[in-house]
């Protein structure tokens, strides 16, 4: 698959582009990322990329016609791009779109700035608008670097194991379980006897409760689907909900 970020800071992604996932991917050939600067498809000399507001509001605002003419040109030939426009006002970005993206051929960030994007842009341009939370960022860089670290490790192979992806955060519907390497003790603070006894059964069925028991701590809208829920979910649920918490238990956690 192909990455086009279109972006008024494109030295910005050096760093990203340069460790990691995202690094090994792009060398093996895994996925493409092209950083774009937008002002290379403006005409006039001074290489103006926003206006001010109509309304007279404060601040300035990205003009429709170096995005147009960016997106038609980097997408031409190209069937059924994903053209993702990163604003406050998108919908939540999370796992399934993650996961929905990593199906796409090509996808197209267009990263905001300053007031905002002219809305004729999400009108009559992007696919969708996606945001990475509740909150305002000076623009769309770190977001656009947030989806495709996401996608990219969903893309097949980038991992190296093809089920680890499967058991992360969010793709069982609920959070990942705990974690722990050596030492065993460490200040006091025990392995769960658990992991240690070598019982692949009863490791399954302990990473199984642990990560029900952290999701209802952290984030129980996640199991507010009952149908995402298999038999043995909703036993251990029911457990969980009815027996005094462990003695090593966050105290925020009553569960």
């Amino acid at each position: 698959m192909r990455f086009d970020v279109l972006t008024i800071f494109p030295t910005f992604f050096d760093g990203f582009l340069a460790h990691g996932i995202v690094r090994r991917a792009r060398e093996r050939r895994q996925v493409d990322v092209a950083v774009h600067d937008l002002r290379d498809w403006t005409y006039d000399r001074h290489r103006i990329v926003d206006d001010r507001p109509y309304g007279g509001e404060d601040g300035m605002v990205l003009k429709p016609e170096p995005i147009f003419r960016a997106v038609e040109a980097l997408t031409h030939h190209q069937p059924n791009p994903s053209i993702v426009l990163l604003t406050p006002q998108g919908r939540r970005f999370d796992q399934a779109a993650a996961y929905r993206l990593s199906q796409s051929s090509q996808v197209v960030l267009i990263c905001g700035r300053y007031e905002g994007v002219d809305e004729r842009v999400a009108q009559y341009l992007a696919t969708e608008e996606l945001s990475i939370g509740d909150y305002v960022l000076s623009g769309g860089e770190p977001a656009a670097m947030v989806v495709m670290d996401a996608v990219i490790r969903l893309r097949p192979d980038v991992l190296g194991s093809p089920t680890s992806a499967q058991h992360e955060s969010f793709q069982t519907g609920r959070l990942d379980y705990p974690v722990y390497t050596r030492p065993a003790r460490y200040r006091g603070h025990a392995v769960p006897a658990e992991l240690l006894t070598g019982n692949h059964a009863e490791v399954e069925l302990w990473r199984r409760r642990a990560a029900l028991r952290k999701t209802l701590c952290h984030r129980p809208d996640l199991l507010a689907d009952p149908t995402r829920l298999d038999d043995t979910d909703r036993r251990l649920l029911t457990e969980l909900l009815h027996t005094p918490p462990p003695v090593t238990q966050p105290v925020e956690c009553n569960l």
